[in-house]
């Protein structure tokens, strides 16, 4: 094999979903509103956990991990993604493709072994809440909080390295919205096998270990709400685990779907829809899901708006 064809290009070019001009317009529209709103309600979550002092708990302190984690992922897909909607050359250059897979890859580690400290946390409110101050202090947080955020980017690091040693053949299409592990894998010219396989050893230990944690921690802690004699006191207890829940539901799910099985038997437009619903919609519908079904933040939002319109009439007059 000669040397030209082994080092990568300086650009690739990234497929689009379609090749209309008037769907990329509504899609650029779609895309920019999710994204507008994904970044409005994650950031007035970590504002309301910021400015009311009965959500400074341990609960509310990972929840803004997760916001800012949810924000941070989706920029480093969606703007790019927009641009290129009503741009003609759809091109991202080498160094903003490493960046955008670093990133994407580090963010959505970081949010899987989050979630199982999540997990854990309700685990401990609902299973020993007499132990529960003892047990979740500030340095413990801040030590799980070190551990998901290192062990995401040390993966993603991992995964960059060994994807950009590859041989690279001369087709700098990516058939992809972005610059996603699979489909840069594919613009290799020898075999990926062992790429494949590094994927998903590393998906079973960064996503099957923390989603095993989670089912664990769950199945103590409805075990432990079903033995809650008073009707209400289960109730309570499965609202204060029903959010996360959720969420857990709707991250790992994908995940498992994209990682753990042979890329092979998934489609281009699979991967694809996949990547958007990451992107776009699951970062959208978290602070909506937290905020519908959490009564303190519900308790919080208004308390909020009623401070803010009592300075508004205040100023009126």
């Amino acid at each position: 094999m000669g040397t030209d064809n082994q080092t990568w290009a300086s650009e690739f070019i990234l497929l689009s979903l379609s090749s209309d001009w008037d769907a990329h317009v509504s899609l650029f529209v779609l895309f920019l509103v999710m994204y507008m709103v994904t970044m409005l309600g994650n950031c007035l979550i970590v504002l309301l956990i910021r400015l009311d002092s009965r959500l400074h708990t341990p609960m509310y302190f990972f929840l803004t991990n997760l916001s800012l984690v949810d924000v941070s992922y989706a920029t480093s897909i969606v703007p790019q993604l927009l641009a290129h909607f009503l741009a003609e050359h759809k091109a991202i250059t080498l160094q903003s493709c490493a960046a955008q897979l670093f990133f994407s890859l580090a963010l959505g580690g970081i949010e899987f072994v989050l979630l199982a400290v999540m997990a854990y946390d309700r685990y401990v409110a609902v299973c020993d809440p007499l132990r529960y101050s003892a047990i979740m202090h500030g340095a413990l947080c801040a030590k799980l909080a070190i551990t998901f955020w290192v062990s995401g980017s040390i993966n993603s690091l991992m995964h960059i390295t060994i994807t950009f040693q590859l041989p690279m053949c001369t087709n700098k299409f990516i058939d992809h919205i972005s610059c996603e592990i699979l489909a840069v894998i594919r613009l290799a010219c020898v075999d990926t096998s062992s790429n494949e396989v590094t994927i998903m050893v590393s998906s079973i230990i960064l996503l099957m270990t923390p989603l095993c944690l989670v089912l664990l921690s769950y199945i103590r802690i409805i075990s432990t709400i079903l033995k809650i004699q008073s009707r209400e006191g289960r109730k309570k207890a499965f609202h204060t685990c029903a959010s996360l829940l959720t969420v857990v539901a709707l991250c790992y799910g994908m995940a498992i779907f994209t990682y753990i099985q042979p890329h092979s038997s998934l489609s281009v437009l699979q991967e694809t829809l996949i990547s958007l619903f990451y992107a776009i919609l699951t970062p959208m519908l978290n602070p909506m899901i937290y905020s519908l079904r959490n009564k303190e933040v519900k308790g919080a939002w208004k308390k909020l708006l009623w401070k803010f319109s009592g300075l508004t009439s205040k100023l009126a007059t």
